[in-house]
């Protein structure tokens, strides 16, 4: 039988739906329900970029507006109920999902050992024991504490950053498992032992390559509602596209079903598999019709090409690109209305002055500013002004006349 093929209106939905966006933003979350929240996302990318609001406080605000800073603060520092790591970047994961981050840890340590052997300034092993003793006795640690410096600044062709060598070492550790991220100080890491970070049952549980593939696949599977084996193996970062796409192949027309996935812009449909044992698309819930801002790191939109296929949205942040040859900004938020992401608007969180200032509004073709959208956008900069604490909204050149 040929795949069936799923209109992009109902794969949206699902990943909506997967990704906690169909739910009443105004329902009060307790550090609980967070906790729940974020396990259902799977983790929540971090950024030091604070142009609004740091990214991770965006995704969770996105989600439900009774979201508050410190609760996520508690889950990380008080309750140890999340750790930080690498997925396809930064980010911060449920504890209890540790244990299968072993295998990425034996990866980085050799991988990182020869990469930045070679192109790190001074000799980063020679202060790894230097670094966990200093910790061991002292207890956890900046960069600064031991003598060196942060990020500065990025250093040659290729990006790689200028730190001092016990820096490196201690992203290294991190990288591989022996330090963990305790807290964050003005977003700068906090090192301790990870055996005084972790809680001891997560770090007591080894599952084999096996387990750690099919948690891996079926987890990423289970929060995208439909995925393409390269992007059930990009969701986590822990399995090769090779493993993921042997794991889809082998589990095909058993728990998996193969589908098609219509294009928005009319290409062709896209492979993709879901979930045989019940039809994902059943009973799909309608997303709220309020419009929200998104954090340009937002996993609904993280993987830019995913997006465009559903949503006909082309974006990329252009945060690296020069000012005099940016389309848009600097950090232009997308922005979502019920099913549709229908523009992108450049704003700025202006803390000497307590002002959410609103630079320009750009709408996608055939979307207008209707009153209605207007007062919903205008409804969302309220609450976006409450959220960060600014005390006013103020618009440059009268965007309301020159959008569209």
């Amino acid at each position: 039988m040929a795949p069936r093929l799923i209109d992009t209106r109902s794969a949206r939905r699902l990943l909506l739906q997967r990704q906690g966006l169909c739910e009443s933003p105004y329902r009060k979350i307790d550090h609980g329900d967070l906790l729940a929240l974020i396990d259902r996302l799977g983790f929540v990318q971090v950024d030091s970029i604070q142009t609004v609001e740091r990214a991770h406080h965006m995704i969770l605000f996105a989600r439900n507006q009774t979201y508050r800073h410190r609760q996520l603060s508690r889950l990380v520092e008080k309750d140890a109920a999340l750790f930080e790591n690498w997925t396809h970047d930064a980010s911060l994961i449920p504890s209890r999902y540790f244990p299968y981050w072993r295998r990425r840890f034996a990866q980085r340590s050799e991988q990182l050992r020869a990469r930045w052997g070679k192109n790190r300034r001074g000799n980063f092993e020679d202060e790894l024991e230097a670094v966990l003793g200093h910790i061991e006795d002292h207890g956890p640690a900046m960069a600064r504490d031991l003598g060196g410096e942060d990020v500065k600044r990025p250093k040659g062709s290729n990006g790689w950053w200028d730190w001092h060598p016990s820096k490196t070492a201690l992203e290294y550790l991190w990288h591989s498992g022996r330090l963990a991220v305790s807290a964050r100080s003005g977003f700068q890491k906090v090192y301790d032992l990870t055996e005084r970070v972790i809680p001891e049952p997560h770090r007591s549980t080894e599952p084999s390559e096996a387990e750690i593939i099919d948690w891996a696949c079926r987890s990423a599977l289970e929060r995208l509602g439909l995925a393409t084996s390269g992007e059930i193996a990009a969701f986590w970062d822990l399995v090769s596209a090779e493993e993921a796409k042997a794991w889809c192949r082998a589990l095909s027309g058993n728990d998996l079903e193969e589908v098609l996935i219509a294009d928005a812009k009319g290409g062709r449909p896209r492979a993709a598999y879901c979930s045989a044992a019940a039809d994902p698309l059943q009973d799909l819930a309608e997303p709220p019709k309020r419009l929200r801002v998104l954090s340009p790191f937002d996993p609904l939109i993280r993987d830019r090409k995913r997006c465009e296929r559903l949503f006909g949205f082309h974006y990329r942040i252009e945060v690296f690109v020069p000012a005099a040859k940016r389309r848009y900004g600097y950090y232009v938020f997308p922005l979502l209305e019920g099913d549709r992401l229908i523009g992108r608007i450049d704003m700025k969180h202006e803390r000497e002055s307590a002002t959410l200032r609103v630079k320009g509004l750009w709408l996608e073709p055939k979307i207008k500013l209707s009153r209605a959208r207007q007062d919903r956008l205008e409804a969302e900069l309220e609450r976006q002004r409450r959220f960060t604490g600014a005390e006013q909204v103020a618009f440059d050149n009268r965007y309301l006349r020159t959008a569209g």
